[in-house]
This record gives C-alpha cells, structure tokens and sequence, in this order.
C-alpha cells in the first residue's frame, strides 16, 4: 500500500516546488563533501600531457619539462582547466545535521544543464603540486523558463589551493534546473548530420595546419590593439573517438572511477547514476554524450560534447595567442547550444579593451565557439595580463586568503 507521503515525493518528483527551492537555499555557504577522488592527486607530465593531448594542444609549457624549466615558471606548468581533474577534498566531516541537511538532491528528477561557467586563476599548478578543494553553493535564483514555466539556476564554487595552501583559482558554475516536459521543447530541433564534403575537409585540416602558437616571444601589453582579431582555432568534426580522448585525461568526474568489480560496488551505493539501456544493461548517465539512443530519450537530437571540453577550447586559444609570457586571469563563458557528434567548432576571439590597472597590463576580450551553421554555442570574456617591455606580468592576488575566507567573500558576492 502507498502512504500519503509517497504519493506527496512522487507527485512532486521531477517538479520544481518552493519546498525545492528553499531547501536549496538552506545549504548556502555549506561545504560540500566531494564524491569522488580527483582524477589527478599530482601534477604529473603525463597527467598534463594526457590532458593537454585530450583537447589538442601539444604547447611544450605543458608537454616538455625540460622546456618549460626555462621559461619564467622554472616548471612544467599545467593548463587552465587541469584544475577540473584535480582537488582533494577540503571539507570538514559533517556532522549529523549537516548530513541531512545535503542527503539528496533539492531538484531530483529535473534536467539540470550547466549554462554559465566563470574562473578566476590566481597561481599556476605546477609539476609536483597537489590540490584541495572546497565546494560550496553560493546562490539559488528563479528565473523563467525559455520553454515556459520556471528553472532554478544554481551557482556553486570550487575554490582550489596548491600543496602549499595557497590559492590557485575558482571555478564557479551555474546549472539551470528545468522540468522536464519543459526542457523536452529541444527535442523539436533537428539536427540531420550531413557527411562532410572533401572540400569542407580541406578547409579544417588547412586550419589546423596554419595555427601558430607564440610561444617565448613576448606579446606585449603596448603592441596589441583594440580590434586585433585572434587567429582561431578549430575542433571538430567532433567524433566518439575525440570525447574518449577527452576522458582520457579530464577523467569521468560525474561517475565515479573504476570498470566491471568497482563499477558494480559503485553501482549498489548509487544505482541511479546507471540507467539501463537497450539492453537493460546498467550504464552510466554519462553516456548521452556518445550513445544516441540515451541522448534521444532525454529529448535531445544527437550526443554532444561537455561544457568543460568547450572552456578548455577558450583556454586554449587563449595561452597560444598571449605566449609563455602572458597570464590567463579570468574566463566567464555562457553555454547557449548543444555542440553535437559531428559538429565543427571555430574558436575566435577578438580585443575589446586594455587598460592599466593596479599595476596590471590588462587585455579584455570577447571570445566565442562558433559551429559550422554559423551558431555561437558559447559566448564569452576572458581578461589576460600582459607583460610591458618594462615590466613582467604581476600575478593577481586572490581576494581573500585562504578557502574559507574565498566562500564568505562569495556569499558576499552572490548576496548583493
């Protein structure tokens, strides 16, 4: 016999409730212990090598020890986003009330999709490092949906600190949550993939081909001008193959590590992150990004990339166009269209503005992943600092220092 109380979970499952909402809010500024081990305990060569090799980049700040020692690092130094693999957990064993507090999911049973993502990078992580995390949630907004009704856009921070305790960076992540009979408003969105003509072929391996990476030429602050265009970059067609080699180095970050006897153990604690397919063999949710028929039953026209994989692309343009010399310090990009198996994306960015400030040289741009329809799928801005012929480039200090003083001055932040 069903009790009242089911029936009151199950009627709302899947629905966005005020109860939801406040329930979220109620774990504002409460760290969150991580699931999962990092990918990477340690900057290692090959864990940078692997991960760099994952989106295409072979920069030798990344790849070559024995290059990178002489640059102004005197290290191997790992890329932007290796941070994603990385991060021991930095949260206290909760206790009791705290447990309940964060058991479950406020919005279990809707679609969640990442839609913003902003980093501040502080330090490079070097070879030998290891790193902590600290994951809080800093803030819970409702806005309306595109596909009618409301969605919960939830930002949550991972703040990173080095071996050594210092700051290394934030990562900071909104995720829009949506029900999902509204969100199935995608499914209407054809995408009929087109086998590329040779042509068209031509043209991408002629990209690759030409792209140029700075390198230990300075780029300096003096010399770049407002409207200076970028040279691109390109990725794609994108293939099963490339998100593997993705995995490779990135890691699997939502299911927890491990194949056959450790999938199955993971499975019994948490069999709903392995949905049944065809077949009705347990697989991980993970799949909709190379399985048609899981991408289809969610609504959605083809498999498609992650969110993290486009970032990384931002990166990437980025670090080669402002050479050993410059300083990636903030990235804040919005995650608009799926960029689905088999789609190409053109990575352009192009000078906005530069400025003196503080005593850093900064370069603001307006960067953008474009696919072959002509469709931005990820808008963005990034600032770099820059050397003068005067001066290095000053690393920026983190606004607070240590983890904990990162999360007040975030809810801070998101409180305003």
């Amino acid at each position: 016999m069903t009790t009242s109380a089911e029936r009151g979970r199950a009627e709302h499952f899947g629905v966005l409730t005020d109860a939801a909402v406040e329930r979220a809010r109620s774990r504002l500024g409460i760290p969150i212990p991580q699931r999962n081990p990092p990918h990477n305990y340690e900057v290692t060569w090959d864990g940078v090598r692997h991960f760099a090799f994952g989106y295409g980049d072979d920069n030798p700040m990344y790849c070559d020890p024995e290059y990178a020692g002489g640059t102004r690092w005197k290290s191997l130094i790992a890329p932007p986003t290796f941070l994603y693999t990385m991060g021991e957990d930095a949260a206290p064993a909760p206790d009791p009330d705290t447990k309940a507090l964060l058991k479950g999911d406020p919005f279990a049973g809707l679609g969640s999709y990442q839609a913003v993502m902003e980093y501040e990078w502080w330090r490079p992580l070097r070879l030998g490092d290891r790193c902590r995390v600290l994951q809080t949630q800093v803030g819970v907004q409702i806005k309306p949906s595109s596909f009618g009704g409301r969605t919960a856009h939830v930002t949550q921070d991972y703040v990173y600190a080095n071996g050594a305790g210092e700051l290394h960076a934030v990562r900071r992540g909104t995720w829009i949550n949506a029900e999902r009979h509204t969100s199935k408003g995608r499914a209407k969105e054809q995408i009929e993939p087109r086998p590329y003509t040779a042509g068209q072929l031509t043209e991408i391996d002629a990209a690759y081909a030409a792209e140029t990476r700075r390198g230990p030429e300075p780029r300096y602050w003096e010399d770049v001008t407002v409207g200076e265009v970028l040279q691109p970059r390109v990725k794609g067609p994108l293939t099963t193959t490339d998100v593997v080699v993705w995995h490779l180095g990135w890691g699997m970050q939502l299911t927890p590590p491990g194949a056959f006897k450790i999938a199955a153990r993971t499975r019994r604690k948490a069999p709903g992150l392995y949905p049944p397919n065809e077949l009705n063999i347990p697989d991980t949710v993970q799949r909709l990004h190379w399985e048609p028929e899981r991408a289809r039953a969610l609504g959605l026209p083809n498999p498609y990339d992650y969110g993290g994989m486009r970032e990384t692309w931002l990166c990437h343009l980025l670090t080669d166009w402002m050479g050993d010399e410059g300083w990636l310090w903030r990235l804040r990009c919005e995650h608009r269209r799926f960029n689905y198996r088999g789609d190409t994306t053109w990575v352009r960015g192009i000078v906005v503005d530069k400025r003196k400030v503080d005593g850093r040289n900064e370069i603001h741009l307006e960067v953008r992943c474009e696919n072959q329809r002509g469709e931005v799928t990820t808008p963005g801005t990034a600032v770099v600092l820059l050397p003068s012929r005067s001066e290095a480039v000053r690393l920026p200090a983190p606004p607070a220092p240590d983890l904990d003083g990162m999360v007040v001055h975030e809810l801070a932040r998101f409180a305003v």
